[in-house]
């Protein structure tokens, strides 16, 4: 143990050390690429950490280090890097034609398979991203209802369409707004004002808050699209009772309800959505459905969905459906099998569990936090054993400096997690593994002295 507590300013020198090469290809990257690269989450610090290459449960990075890759390209390798599986599927895929202006029967076989798990789904339409999708089930929204205006919680990440890149996370109060009535706000510039004026914006877990805005313009609204856990905006998981009185009110109101399961479809073999037992109108999905390839989609029940059917409703893109994303996603979901998430789910549960416990051991400000489900948070609270139940409570109750010194030391130490404190679990990783973050975590919490 250091014999004075490790800084951000320390983690920062070792990551500068350490990823050298990763440096030079971001300032040769901006040179070409605005800001380097081309997803701003890439982030690592100071600068992105630029891959490799990738097998199993690793990544390695253009500095010659490999790390236990806890990002898993923000929650999309569930099976890790390199499954021969995928590998053999995208491989067959390739042979005989990558893209056609012909649908393909990989589509209808993975339609097949998402309705046969999601007891909600009767149709599915595919696109390339979660983030077109998300765009798709509003414009079915507007269209099945007749209303314009949508409704979305605070913090809650549904894509950075215009429509919906709105409160993603607002820090500024006074502008919020009040906690029981937030306040609209675009999340980038280039974002319309108009575009902010349609979004009624929502608290997470806010019983009687929700409900009465709800009420006051059910009128107007076309849709509630919600994560039952969110993760981009810091990870807030609604509860089961909100979610039950969210599906009673919308039902009641005529306001079409819209689970985004782009991150949670890794829940478990039916999505998060099961865990709740509440059937949403419509489900976003994305993320592990292209098994790392680019694909989306949107389902739903068959009197909804049959407004694309119409013609009314126009959706099309030219890599819509495309054959190898389908390849791919079709054997990612077919080794997705109900032990195989038991397991993930069974490790997810170990992590939070003996850190949690040991934190508390030490009167740490340190938790891991979520519903247990692969896809997990950490942090550095302001106290010790503060909850997180809302967005607000997520930017108020934590310690950003802390919380970004362990992701840089994590780093430093041979792992690969999110910048900003979440990280995924996959299926290539081994119970040596899991162990040996563990007890990373807890050196690098120790040095830290909190």
């Amino acid at each position: 143990m250091l014999s004075s507590p490790l800084t951000l300013d320390d983690s920062l020198a070792t990551f500068a050390a350490r990823f050298g090469a990763s440096r030079e290809l971001a300032i040769r990257g901006r040179r070409v690429i605005p800001g380097g690269y081309s997803r701003q989450s890439f982030n690592f610090g100071p600068h992105a950490i630029f891959a490799a290459g990738g097998e199993g449960a690793y990544v390695t990075t253009v500095d010659g280090h490999r790390l236990l890759d806890l990002n898993n390209n923000f929650t999309v390798n569930v099976l890790g890097h390199s499954d021969a599986g995928v590998q053999a599927a995208t491989r067959a895929a390739l042979e005989d034609g990558v893209s056609f202006g012909n649908p393909v029967m990989l589509e209808v076989d993975l339609a097949d398979l998402l309705v046969d798990r999601i007891a909600s789904i009767d149709k599915v339409q595919f696109s390339c991203s979660a983030s077109e999708s998300g765009m798709t089930a509003v414009r079915i929204a507007r269209a099945f209802t007749g209303k314009d205006r949508i409704a979305k919680f605070e913090g809650g990440y549904h894509g950075f369409t215009d429509p919906l890149q709105i409160s993603w996370h607002p820090h500024d109060e006074p502008a919020s707004g009040p906690d029981h009535e937030p306040a609209s706000i675009p999340d980038s510039a280039g974002v319309p004002l108009s575009n902010a004026e349609n979004v009624l914006v929502l608290t997470q877990n806010d019983y009687a808050g929700t409900e009465r805005l709800l009420r006051a313009h059910a009128g107007e609204l076309a849709c509630v699209i919600l994560e039952l856990e969110s993760a981009s905006g810091g990870l807030v998981t609604l509860e089961r009772s909100f979610v039950e009185m969210l599906r009673s009110v919308t039902e009641e109101l005529g306001i079409l309800l819209i689970f985004d399961e782009t991150v949670t479809l890794r829940a478990g073999f039916h999505g998060m959505q099961a865990s709740y037992g509440v059937a949403p109108d419509l489900t976003v999905m994305g993320k592990i459905i292209g098994g790392g390839f680019p694909l989306g989609a949107v389902g739903g029940s068959a009197e909804v969905m049959n407004v694309l059917d119409s013609g009314a409703v126009s959706v099309s893109g030219t890599h819509h459906g495309h054959k190898v994303a389908l390849a791919a996603g079709l054997a990612t979901m077919r080794a997705l099998t109900p032990s195989a998430f038991d397991r993930l789910n069974a490790m997810a549960g170990c992590v939070m569990s003996e850190l949690n416990e040991w934190a508390a051991s030490q009167g740490s400000r340190f938790a891991v936090y979520g519903a247990g489900m692969s896809h997990l948070a950490y942090g550095v609270m302001r106290e010790p054993g503060l909850a997180i139940r809302t967005h607000r409570d997520y930017w108020r109750h934590l310690d950003a400096d802390a919380t970004q010194t362990c992701s840089i030391e994590l780093a430093n130490r041979g792992f690969f997690p999110v910048a900003r404190g979440d990280f995924s679990l996959s299926l290539a990783m081994t119970d040596d593994d899991i162990a040996s973050f563990i007890e990373t975590t807890r050196a690098i919490v120790a040095d830290m002295k909190i």
